[in-house]
């Protein structure tokens, strides 16, 4: 009953899909990561079949393209492009540590959010429009968001909290360490074999890139705001995403040329 319980809140935080609501009890926190890349894989699978209706349909790579950077807000709510919303605010203001993390928890939306944003969703576009046009494995399209959101749910296990407090630091206070852990493990695991083994070169790809991001997050998180929060959480979720699929796209580029 708890793993349903965590199971139930994790799709009601991270995701805009119906679920049973009712108070929620300390017990009903400790294996909620383990369910977050379970969100990963209903976005894959959204998107994959708005690739295969879109397609039936003979809609064009425009609106395939368009179809498949909207879904994932439509999912989430838009909860992981706000924590990259406000971690663009906090990073382009260059003050101090401090600064920076008031800067995350403040409701204001800043120029560079809003710059950020534009660029982002412009260059997911685009990079969406080629991988249709290029026929992007469809295992990419499936399992990336699992990969995504496996190292976040890894990162919040293992890695200090900057800031001590948040919803962020509810659920990783609840959390069951050492079971949680293994469990996102074998979750980032297995999607990385299937993508391997399945699509060796594009799979591959979008493994290293997943992983070159969390790398690059680990970096920033701890030297700019000495840990991690839920805004940057969020902001890691959206690069890593894109950085899988250019890795992928990039990678399928340079195989049809040789």
């Amino acid at each position: 009953m708890r793993l349903l319980r965590s199971f139930a809140v994790a799709f009601s935080m991270y995701s805009r899909l119906p679920m049973p609501q009712w108070p929620w009890e300390e017990g009903d926190l400790e294996y909620v990561f383990c369910f977050f890349p379970a969100i990963g894989l209903v976005e894959g699978l959204f998107l994959l079949c708005w690739m295969m209706v879109g397609q039936m349909l003979g809609l064009g790579s425009l609106m395939l393209a368009a179809g498949l950077v909207v879904l994932p807000l439509l999912v989430t709510g838009g909860i992981h492009m706000d924590g990259f919303c406000d971690t663009a605010d906090a990073l382009a203001s260059h003050q101090s540590r401090e600064r920076k993390l008031e800067i995350l928890k403040d409701s204001h939306t800043g120029a560079f959010a809003v710059i950020a944003c534009g660029t982002y969703l412009v260059f997911q576009f685009a990079l969406w429009h080629q991988g249709v046009t290029d026929h992007v494995p469809w295992m990419v399209v499936l399992l990336t968001p699992v990969l995504s959101r496996s190292l976040s749910g890894i990162a919040v296990v293992t890695c200090k909290n900057a800031r001590g407090s948040g919803m962020l630091a509810t659920f990783s206070n609840a959390v069951v360490g050492k079971r949680v852990l293994a469990t996102l493990v074998v979750w980032f695991m297995a999607a990385g074999v299937l993508l391997i083994v399945t699509t060796p070169v594009c799979g591959t790809a979008a493994v290293v890139g997943a992983l070159a991001v969390y790398g690059y997050y680990m970096y920033v998180a701890h030297r700019e705001f000495g840990g991690v929060t839920g805004d940057l959480a969020g902001w890691f979720l959206q690069l890593c995403e894109v950085g899988c699929l250019l890795a992928a796209v990039l990678a399928g580029k340079v195989a049809m040329l040789l």
